[in-house]
């Protein structure tokens, strides 16, 4: 294997690790000095962030007699009590590093070590004598990990950089993941923008022998068996299982804090931070000028409760500037506009601390959005008689103004009757996607809408909402959520931006205790009528201010509906209204320009799928064009 094209390639991932660099390439003269005889054409390399074993945890990582060979993207929050039962076991340690005990659980327990190991990983193992790779991701998919295959050969990295920057990685692209991004504002594993490129998805091993991939799921979560404990005893729980998350968690040998909305679950993060730590913790927060995007005062509010050692940022117009920064970092076409929010938020934490934990899972593992409720009462109308449907529902639906801004209670209403009719897995579609079938057939030319045509978007949620019943239909949106819109949209988000800056983020949420937890919950304990996080917010009682617990849920929005018409309306018109924009034959240039003009005008609210649209051309024109 060429050690310079993996330099070449781990260069172009430096962000990710810039304390350290690491390369294994038996069949050349390595850092390593190691030979072996007959193995196949093999290289690893790495770039380190040292954040635990800053001395001795040099990868890549190998055991006693030096046949296998491991590179770890994440930590591993369980490596002391692996460490312990491994060399009780007889396995001897030459570092400190959670990585090495990758290498030794393996030697233990073969090809199932991923469900051995509590953390967020994507890590790379070679073993010399079965001359195999064995790639993992994990369970939910905090860390990402791309491949290629192309004939014998397989290619991975954690970003697409890198990928890129093999010259047999190809940059063609795959147009029916452009029509899924255009549904979900971002592309779906295991498919990528380009079209020879894939995505480990989570919770998934890879396993490449003799030139053939073969990829087998190793967790997944299970929401039909149920909890037996009380509604009280339940709330205890949830609150030892999180505390134990975040104890886990606090292991560093570097700076660590948090990210601090106001919201419920960084709140409570933040609570549990304080009182397992010995010292201030510290916490970050970021606005907006716009009263209604903006949650400082929330966060303050946290941040004086615990006494915090607290930092904000406010974001304004102008950090569209970092716009160009992110498409070359997410590297194929993603419109959550919160990235931009996101990023900074990342970079001035990054001043302070090197690990941040943060809120990410709460909503989906506690049934905190708006649509749980939406999709049960959906449920409820459903069995009404057909007669009182019409003569109730399509009144209302006629009544109800469409335009406006999304985030008013009268749009949402409208949305909810729009969809209310829909069997179960379109309707949650409806309410999860930017632009759906009907607005892809108005803006998407013809050769587009025929060459995507088998990419129907509910290919990716109806294997939730398919079945017999046996599951409430609120657990079944949950599924559906930490299937698709957590891996794809939110940890992409979170690990970019926040790996861009060189800041590692952590989600106490996210680990696999509180997840399969929060599985076994009836729905009517995280659902109570209308009000989301039910148990959460009890059993937070006490811990969290009151006002944070009941305030209404704001989420991490951008204003770019009102930036599109002020501020960005130039740079909006000059990319999408381009001649190499409207010439790559995706859109109608007159379906794009009438929706830019209804929005600058003020008649609609296209701020999402305008969005989308802008980072595809971005996309187009830093990685294709």
């Amino acid at each position: 294997m060429d050690q310079g094209l993996l330099r070449r390639m781990c260069d172009e991932i430096v962000h990710r690790g810039p304390d350290d660099e690491g390369y294994y390439t038996p069949d050349a003269e390595s850092s390593f000095g190691s030979q072996f005889e007959g193995a196949a054409r093999v290289g690893l390399g790495m770039r380190r962030l040292s954040i635990i074993d800053l001395a001795t945890g040099k990868q890549p990582i190998h055991n006693e007699d030096q046949t296998v060979w491991v590179v770890l993207n994440g930590e591993i929050y369980n490596y002391p009590e692996l460490r312990t039962e491994l060399e009780s076991r007889g396995h001897s340690f030459y570092t400190n590093s959670d990585t090495e005990a990758i290498v030794h659980a393996y030697e233990e327990y073969g090809d199932d070590v991923p469900k051995h190991l509590r953390g967020m990983f994507a890590f790379a193992l070679w073993d010399v004598r079965r001359e195999q790779l064995l790639l993992a991701r994990d369970r939910v998919g905090k860390k990402p990990l791309l491949y290629s295959k192309i004939g014998g050969k397989l290619i991975f990295a954690s970003e697409f950089q890198a990928m890129l920057a093999h010259p047999d990685v190809s940059r063609e692209v795959n147009t029916e993941a452009l029509s899924d991004y255009l549904s979900f504002m971002c592309v779906p594993a295991p498919q990528t923008a380009f079209r020879h490129i894939h995505k480990l998805e989570p919770g998934h091993t890879l396993i490449w022998k003799n030139g053939e991939v073969k990829t087998a799921r190793y967790w997944s979560l299970d929401f039909s068996s149920k909890t037996e404990l009380g509604e009280t005893q339940a709330g205890e729980r949830a609150i030892e299982v999180l505390r134990d998350a975040v104890r886990v968690r606090l292991m560093s040998d570097v700076p660590l804090g948090a990210f601090l909305s106001g919201g419920i679950d960084s709140s409570a993060v933040v609570a549990l931070m304080s009182e397992l730590s010995s010292e201030q913790v510290k916490t970050f927060s970021i606005g907006f000028d716009e009263k209604d995007f903006s949650e400082i005062a929330h966060a303050r509010r946290i941040a004086e409760r615990f006494s915090t050692d607290h930092h904000e940022f406010v974001v304004r117009p102008n950090a569209i500037e970092v716009v160009p920064t992110l498409v070359r970092h997410y590297g194929e076409p993603y419109a959550d506009s919160s990235a931009i929010p996101t990023y900074y938020l990342a970079k001035m934490t990054r001043q302070h601390v090197t690990v941040a934990l943060n809120g990410d899972g709460g909503d989906e593992c506690f049934a905190g959005y708006e649509r749980y409720a939406a999709m049960r009462l959906g449920e409820r109308y459903s069995k009404l008689p057909r007669l009182l449907r019409e003569r109730v529902v399509a009144p209302a639906l006629a009544v109800v103004p469409g335009a406006g801004a999304t985030r008013s209670r009268l749009a949402k209403v409208r949305r909810f009757l729009d969809v209310v009719g829909r069997p179960t897995g379109e309707r949650y579609l409806r309410w999860t996607s930017v632009f759906n079938d009907e607005m892809k057939a108005e803006v998407c030319t013809r050769e587009f809408l025929a060459q995507t045509a088998r990419a129907k978007a509910i290919r990716f949620v109806q294997p939730w909402f398919s079945g017999n019943g046996e599951i409430e239909v609120v657990d079944r949106a949950l599924m559906a959520d930490t299937s698709n819109y957590l891996p794809n949209d939110l940890l992409v988000k979170v690990d970019i931006a926040s790996m861009a800056v060189s800041l590692e983020a952590r989600s106490p949420f996210l680990d696999h205790h509180v997840m399969e937890f929060a599985a076994s919950l009836p729905a009517r304990f995280k659902l109570r009528g209308l009000t989301t996080k039910y148990l959460l917010k009890n059993a937070l009682r006490g811990l969290v201010p009151r006002e944070n617990l009941t305030r209404s849920k704001m989420g991490f929005g951008v204003p770019i509906g009102h930036w599109f018409r002020a501020e960005l309306k130039g740079f909006l018109k000059d990319a999408i209204l381009s001649e190499s924009a409207l010439g790559r034959g995706y859109f109608k240039p007159e379906a794009i320009l009438r929706m830019v003009d209804e929005h600058t005008g003020g008649r609609r609210d296209y701020s999402h799928q305008l969005w989308t649209l802008l980072m595809l051309e971005l996309w187009h024109q830093e990685f294709i064009s």
